[in-house]
């Protein structure tokens, strides 16, 4: 995804404005663009599935799973995957692409999960954390999902991305609300974030009962097209930041 300026604002949304967050009025465009663009096809899905490693035979819920890409890319490597996503229009693509005998359900990480105790080997949260305000619940429910020592695999914002020196006169060291646009076709997409200071982050993570294995900041992968890198500097991609999550 392109990143934009975040546009400051009130929460409500003016009338006739599309709804924040609402992928379902842009997912065909959505997509599309995540299927070839430096930040998701190039950036975030090389560096999930790295971190993931050998996954052949491991029950993998894939938390947030969009249009399948990644539910797609680990079910070529032999995992056993199950999806979802609060977007239905999202799913409905994904359908598209991984067959009718996919297991892929609408379900919001806000609300508990339709699924039993201790029922995947690892949990892949690829750029969904930062979209909830609280993370208490969402954590416990994928910690109750995951077998013992299975494996949460999480990427989110970097938390440099809430940092005054890239948004003046915020506090780092804050939970708080930011709001970018996003434009497809056209369309401008209001766009909610919320940022956390790496402490708070992993405080969270402890505290539902995971232990840090690994976090990680990435660079591109080695076969990035050069176009899509103009005038690329290392703190530029600097925009998610990655953590692999043992359940206790």
């Amino acid at each position: 995804m392109e990143r934009v300026p975040p546009v400051t604002g009130s929460s409500a949304e003016p009338a006739g404005q599309a709804a924040a967050n609402d992928y379902d009025s842009f997912a065909d465009a959505y997509a599309a663009e995540n299927e070839a663009s430096l930040f998701n096809a190039y950036y975030e899905r090389p560096a999930t599935l790295a971190l993931a490693g050998d996954v052949a035979g491991r029950r993998i819920l894939d938390a947030g799973c969009g249009s399948g890409p990644l539910f797609a890319a680990l079910r070529d490597r032999g995992a056993i995957v199950t999806g979802f996503d609060n977007s239905a229009k999202m799913l409905e693509i994904a359908r598209r692409r991984l067959g009718d005998g996919a297991d892929l359900r609408v379900a919001d990480l806000s609300r508990p999960l339709p699924f039993p105790d201790g029922a995947f080997d690892d949990v892949i949260a690829s750029l969904v954390l930062h979209y909830l305000q609280d993370w208490t619940a969402p954590l416990a429910e994928l910690r109750r999902v995951l077998r013992p020592g299975g494996r949460l695999i999480a990427s989110v914002d970097h938390p440099l991305q809430g940092h005054p020196l890239l948004r003046p006169g915020t506090d780092y060291f804050a939970t708080y609300e930011r709001t970018e646009e996003w434009t497809f076709g056209g369309q401008s997409i209001p766009m909610r974030f919320w940022h956390r200071p790496l402490p708070a982050m992993i405080s969270a993570f402890t505290k539902a009962g995971f232990r840090i294995a690994a976090i990680d900041e990435p660079l591109p992968a080695p076969d990035t097209p050069r176009e899509l890198l103009p005038d690329f500097r290392e703190a530029d991609i600097l925009c998610f930041i990655f953590f692999v999550l043992e359940a206790g």
